[in-house]
């Protein structure tokens, strides 16, 4: 798919260095991702721990968060948790930032909807 998104694949100077590159990007791209699936798997395991008030509305919200499907996820993650911005999220996950922009809406109204139940 990356590859697709090149206008012209004759424009490659390297191609073996060019596919490298995207290799490498991949593997930087899930090992991020399973980063922050195994901190939201944490939050949740120490909010499961003694519950008060505080916490259960914690255990709740994480239970909210990790109900989001990946790709929502992982922006959510990184905009609210991350502090990136729409630009920076498109670039580390390699997606147009309108993309990053439909996603973010996606789950915020998920929340939105699993917090009215």
């Amino acid at each position: 798919m990356r590859l697709a998104s090149i206008v012209s694949l004759a424009e490659i100077r390297h191609p073996r260095a060019f596919l490298l590159r995207i290799a490498t990007n991949l593997a930087s791209t899930r090992h991020r991702r399973r980063d922050l699936a195994l901190r939201a798997e944490a939050v949740a395991a120490a909010a499961r721990g003694g519950i008060d008030a505080d916490q259960a509305d914690t255990a709740m919200f994480v239970q909210i968060i990790l109900s989001l499907p990946q790709p929502l996820r992982d922006v959510f993650l990184l905009s609210r948790f991350g502090g990136l911005t729409n630009e920076q999220i498109a670039a580390r996950l390699g997606i147009r930032p309108k993309t990053v922009e439909w996603r973010m809406t996606k789950a915020l109204a998920h929340c939105a909807a699993q917090l009215r139940r």
